[in-house]
């Protein structure tokens, strides 16, 4: 299912400068019972990335309008919306006048095993690199071929992410979440300020866990310090948390730090479900 610009439609237009350039940004938000989850954190990213891209930004009553009606009938799904620059001629010059593209697509939830959540996942390092970008660090725009090339670097079911590096050899995100660890019951999490995607469970994970007392730092991480730590797991606000039980051939346990925020996430949705109006 499809809106587009607040019809149903199925086609965009050629010189949408999305399709020709990848100018413009998207949110993927986990619907429950109808109701987009963490909507308000979801806006608010986008409406940063606007920002950052000079793109006017959406009107928010319309935008959120659309997207609680759109989600109405959906018991569990997952909403994607897509705001570009809208049409534009050949070449990189932004048009004089700019009318944004707003689209909204329904999709089925992914179904993963419960284990990943429980017993968690195998990861490995990607050979792809992120390039440094301050500017474009944070916000989830459309250009996202980094993690397409990725990604492809395995086709089987051995792993179930890459964790990505940047091109000083630091460790970001993975292909499609973002990484914490935990060291001496410290939780660590990568800077995204010169590249990388500031998730929306990231930075909720980050109030949370600082609200019970623990101790949260975001810094620059390398490749030893991942090996080196006590704990691992990746989030988005698709999957929630997984905690990483292998990454490549080294073994981790799923710990207690790892569990008791997987706890506090959970009680932190089931109050956002509930409040959802």
């Amino acid at each position: 299912m499809f809106l587009l610009n607040g019809e149903k439609k199925h086609c965009i237009e050629f010189s949408d400068r999305g399709f020709q350039y990848g100018d413009g940004l998207f949110e993927t938000i986990e619907i429950i019972n109808g109701k987009p989850l963490f909507f308000k954190q979801h806006i608010q990213r986008l409406l940063k990335g606007c920002q950052k891209l000079l793109i006017p930004p959406p009107d928010l009553e319309i935008i959120t309008k659309e997207a609680f009606q759109f989600s109405h009938e959906s018991s569990h799904a997952v909403l994607k919306l897509i705001v570009t620059r809208g049409a534009g001629g050949r070449g990189y010059r932004q048009p004089d006048s700019i009318s944004p593209t707003r689209l909204f697509s329904l999709h089925s939830f992914p179904k993963h095993p419960e284990s990943y959540k429980c017993q968690g996942v195998n990861v490995r390092f990607c050979s792809n690199t992120l390039g440094i970008n301050p500017i474009l660090a944070g916000i989830k725009h459309m250009n996202r071929l980094e993690q397409i090339i990725a990604r492809a670097e395995w086709n089987t079911s051995d792993f179930q992410e890459g964790l990505m590096m940047d091109i000083h050899g630091c460790v970001i995100e993975g292909t499609m979440s973002n990484l914490f660890i935990v060291k001496d019951n410290i939780l660590y999490t990568p800077l995204i300020d010169q590249c990388g995607v500031e998730g929306i469970l990231r930075n909720i994970l980050i109030v949370t866990a600082k609200k019970n007392k623990i101790k949260v730092i975001e810094k620059v991480i390398t490749k030893k310090e991942i090996v080196n730590a006590d704990e691992l797991f990746m989030t988005n606000s698709i999957i929630g948390i997984w905690p990483i039980k292998q990454l490549e051939k080294q073994q981790f346990n799923v710990g207690i730090l790892t569990t008791k925020l997987q706890h506090l996430f959970l009680q932190c949705r089931q109050r956002e479900i509930e409040s959802v109006c």
